[in-house]
């Protein structure tokens, strides 16, 4: 065959290498190189391609071998030396690569990335002071912002805080406008309790970048250190409000701040803090959420629920929002065609979610629409989870106060039972439980082990003391269930009509005819609900 035939052959196979290489076919690539190489074995580029195939194959051993003779046969390429480069840091020999990425610099007129490339290997590769020298050539052409910052780690690592300190310098007069290089200054002397010098840094920054959020925070937690909690505040606060902040970082950082607060004053520095937020972003669902959840911190439920309201106008995705609103609407207890309203929302968005259902139940109850109210509350029951057993038996617990309510006794017995087999020191139901039974005239002593248990459980709850001592009257035990009844109001001084009444009843019992009526007008006041109260005063008798 003669040398122009052999030339075309081989070029052919060169080129149909690379192509199989493109299509990743790297199999049937090396094959056709090391036919190529049969042909031409001084050729160093099908080593640089063998080597490639080898090294994405894993195979270190042998990539190696192929790089070694194509650097061997043109040791001016730099291609080959960066995939040997390559090779050495797969085998992490850093300190091999980085020599060999300091040859290509030296070589190169454009070479300040492989001066920095072979610093960071020098740096892997614990070898520090070379990892300076590289950085030091890239400085001598030009102040290097990357080069600086790299250094001052070092140094920071090294633990020569003054080489890192004039490391800093140097970048915070290269980039006055940057807050980062100012903070890290100013953390570092706080971290070393040099506390006058990092305030000069901020001093300094302030100058120049005094509304930066970055800024600002880092003079928070100066503060916060140095014992300024007027100051640390101040700044925390403008941090939160600043127009630099997204809005999710503001929220979490104004969540955070709230959680740190005394009682007394998350309702007053949350407040003003959402307000500000709210003003710089008018159209943001979480921003009118957060709004709810501060003004439900404060227990202004009906201005949340209109926070949480505008909030699903803008985005009504979001089901915690939803749950909020009805959650709100359920504790109000006066607004039932509300919260019907709001869940049936819910519900065409959210069909699969029991909470829903089960706050729609809520409302049917309140509504007094029984059987409406029974079906919501067991289809919750039937999609919640039954390993949230809490959750569950909350459910099952306010099923046994509907059914009750319905005079279904033997449904509201079995459905509470079942509550407290899942949670039975769930002091609500023991009492409900309890009360129903003591209503009714039986199983007295049950009742009386089950508000005895709501008590050990809350002690001092006004209205446990009070079904404690309903339950004692029950039992004929007059004195004691006084004694119970008594505590049930010097613990409320809001104790509505049914206690006074309780009491009332109590003193008819123990004779005292003229307590009796007192209470009992004390318990018309109250707004009680017992159909007899009038004809119990006027009688001056004991209707039950």
């Amino acid at each position: 065959m003669s040398y122009h035939a052999d030339t075309h052959m081989a070029d052919n196979l060169f080129y149909d290498g690379v192509r199989e290489m493109i299509q990743g076919k790297g199999s049937a690539a090396e094959d056709l190189f090391l036919q190529f190489l049969k042909i031409k074995p001084e050729e160093p580029a099908a080593y640089y391609e063998l080597s490639k195939i080898n090294f994405d194959l894993n195979k270190s051993e042998k990539s190696e071998e192929y790089i070694k003779k194509a650097i061997e046969l043109d040791s001016n390429n730099k291609w080959y030396m960066e995939q040997y480069a390559a090779i050495l840091v797969a085998k992490n020999n850093f300190s091999a690569a980085a020599a060999l990425l300091e040859l290509i610099a030296n070589k190169e007129t454009h070479n300040k990335d492989y001066f920095f490339n072979a610093a960071l290997l020098y740096q892997r590769a614990g070898k520090n002071a070379e990892a300076l020298k590289d950085l030091n050539k890239i400085l001598a052409y030009s102040a290097d912002e990357d080069a600086l910052v790299r250094k001052q780690q070092i140094f920071a690592k090294m633990n020569k805080s003054d080489s890192s300190a004039a490391m800093m310098e140097q970048l915070i007069k290269l980039e006055p406008q940057d807050a980062r290089y100012y903070t890290l200054l100013a953390e570092m002397y706080d971290n070393n309790d040099q506390h006058a010098k990092a305030m000069q840094v901020y001093e300094k920054a302030l100058q120049h970048i005094p509304d930066d959020a970055g800024l600002q925070l880092s003079l928070a937690e100066h503060y916060r250190k140095t014992g300024d909690s007027v100051q640390f505040i101040n700044y925390f606060k403008k941090t939160i409000t600043n127009r630099q902040m997204d809005v999710q970082t503001q929220l979490d950082m104004l969540y955070s701040y709230i959680r740190t607060l005394p009682a007394a004053e998350k309702d007053t520095q949350g407040m003003q803090m959402i307000l500000q937020i709210v003003e710089q972003h008018p159209a943001d669902a979480k921003v009118y959420e957060a709004y709810g959840d501060i003004l439900v911190l404060n227990k202004q439920i009906s201005k949340a629920i209109e926070q949480y309201k505008r909030s699903v106008t803008i985005d009504p995705s979001k089901l915690r929002v939803w749950v909020q609103i009805l959650r709100g609407y359920a504790e109000k207890r006066t607004d039932a065609d509300s919260l019907i309203i709001y869940a049936q929302k819910a519900l065409r968005l959210f069909p699969n979610q029991a909470e829903v259902h089960f706050l729609y139940g809520i409302g049917l109850m309140n509504k007094k629409n029984y059987p409406d109210a029974i079906k919501a509350v067991n289809r919750a029951i039937d999609m919640q989870p039954e390993d949230d057993t809490a959750i569950v038996a909350g459910m099952y617990s306010i099923l046994g106060d509907i059914y009750n309510t319905t005079q279904q006794y033997d449904l509201s017995d079995s459905v509470l039972d079942h509550a407290l087999r899942l949670q039975p020191n769930d002091a609500g139901a023991l009492n409900n439980y309890a009360y129903y039974l003591s209503v009714r005239g039986v199983r007295l002593n049950d009742a009386e082990a089950m508000s005895k248990r709501s008590l050990q459980i809350q002690p001092g709850a006004a209205t446990f003391l009070d079904t404690y001592g309903w339950i004692l009257y029950k039992q004929k035990k007059y004195d004691k269930a006084r004694e119970f009844i008594e505590k049930a109001i010097a613990s409320d001084a809001n104790a509505d009509g049914a206690v006074w009444e309780h009491l009332g009843d109590i003193w008819y019992k123990l004779g005292d005819v003229n307590k009796a009526v007192e209470n009992w007008q004390k318990a018309k006041q109250k707004n009680t609900d017992d159909p007899f109260i009038d004809k119990k005063i006027s009688d001056k008798k004991l209707y039950e």
